[in-house]
């Protein structure tokens, strides 16, 4: 019997809070057309902290994915460790008792490097997930609770007669993690038809740039069987690119991200507050988007595709999104303001020197 036709939606950065249910409005039709959908958990979920209020991260919150039809959730991420081990345990067990999968953390690191592998129409899905932007306090260890990950390592060299000027940057995988992670891909590669590798990576709120590690990591998960790369943390769209034949979405913005609490609070200095954040990165959230201060670049996002047919995959796409100022991601179609998406995407991904071209199909945006 020939094996049916598959359907992956990806997509990435996930924070929810109260009200859940009303951010996946725009988007809940276009995700429900998928036989698997993967997301990446950017926070955990406890009623054990004491910042768990304040910051409307009840387990509660939770069913919002259940309701959207999300199969697997990627935990590791630089913030996994928020809540402290009870924080990652009580995710996990939410997760558990709900029959949502996840990939990338565990209560050790052993559990934690661990694919999720599901089947659909007789094609078996494979998916593990690495952290690579720290901090250290989100490693799994032996006995530890935390995530995955591949310890990536920082150079600064000075190009110029000017002691504390503006060096150049290089990143590198550090080669011990990087074989670790090389080492699970090719026993999974065995046991799946189609190989997924998510990175939590990239350079956070600064557009275009790909730093030198994720071509890198990339690269050698492809080079070790992966068929397709998917990365997330930088809060914004960056470009895509093919490597023999394999597709890279090197960063695919945020999906839902719910998070007043990054605003200045009530009489705090608003003005101190904005300098603040134009220090650490470069931009002012609008305020206009209560619950989405990001850079503003950040409005644009996706809902990455993959077709599989006969167990590979045949096509890779996305679906262009763009986020309201209430924080809901909106499918935008092509006659519309997809356009838009579809423009920014391929001025990111030309500026970074990346190889991927796009077409339109219909209402989606095919890689070529």
């Amino acid at each position: 019997m020939t094996p049916s036709n598959v359907n992956i939606s990806i997509v990435g950065d996930i924070i929810v809070g109260n009200d859940a249910e009303y951010y996946f409005e725009h988007v809940k039709e276009e995700l429900a057309t998928k036989d698997v959908l993967i997301g990446q958990l950017e926070v955990p979920y406890s009623t054990e902290h004491p910042e768990s209020e304040e910051l409307e991260r009840d387990p509660v919150h939770l069913h919002s994915l259940v309701s959207t039809g999300f199969d697997v959730l990627s935990l590791a991420g630089n913030h996994l460790a928020d809540f402290g081990d009870r924080g990652i345990d009580d995710t996990i067990s939410w997760l558990k008792n709900h029959n949502i999968s996840y990939v990338g953390a565990g209560p050790n690191l052993q559990e934690a490097r661990k694919p999720v592998v599901l089947e659909r129409n007789e094609t078996k899905i494979g998916i593990l997930k690495y952290n690579c932007v720290g901090p250290k306090e989100t490693w799994a260890a032996p006995n530890k609770p935390g995530c995955a990950y591949v310890n990536i390592l920082t150079h600064y060299e000075l190009q110029h007669a000017n002691p504390g000027g503006p060096p150049s940057i290089y990143t590198r995988a550090e080669p011990t993690s990087l074989q670790l992670m090389k080492e699970d891909i090719k026993q999974l590669r065995s046991q799946c038809d189609i190989l997924i590798v998510s990175f939590h990576k990239g350079l956070v709120h600064q557009p275009v740039k790909v730093a030198d590690y994720e071509k890198e990591v990339s690269y050698a998960a492809i080079d070790a069987g992966a068929d397709l790369i998917v990365g997330e943390h930088a809060h914004l769209l960056k470009g895509l690119e093919i490597y023999k034949g394999k597709t890279i979405f090197h960063g695919l913005c945020n999906l839902v991200a719910y998070v007043p609490s990054l605003l200045p609070k009530p009489g705090q200095d608003q003005e101190a507050w904005s300098n603040k954040r134009m220090e650490l990165f470069g931009f002012v959230p609008d305020l206009e988007y209560p619950t989405y201060p990001f850079h503003p670049e950040a409005i644009y996002t996706m809902i990455a595709k993959v077709k599989v047919k006969n167990r590979e995959i045949v096509q890779t796409s996305f679906v262009p999104c763009i986020v309201n100022k209430k924080g809901q991601p909106v499918v935008v179609k092509q006659e519309d303001e997809g356009q838009k998406v579809f423009d920014y995407m391929a001025t990111i991904t030309q500026k970074a020197n990346l190889n991927a071209r796009y077409r339109w199909e219909g209402n989606e945006i095919v890689v070529e």
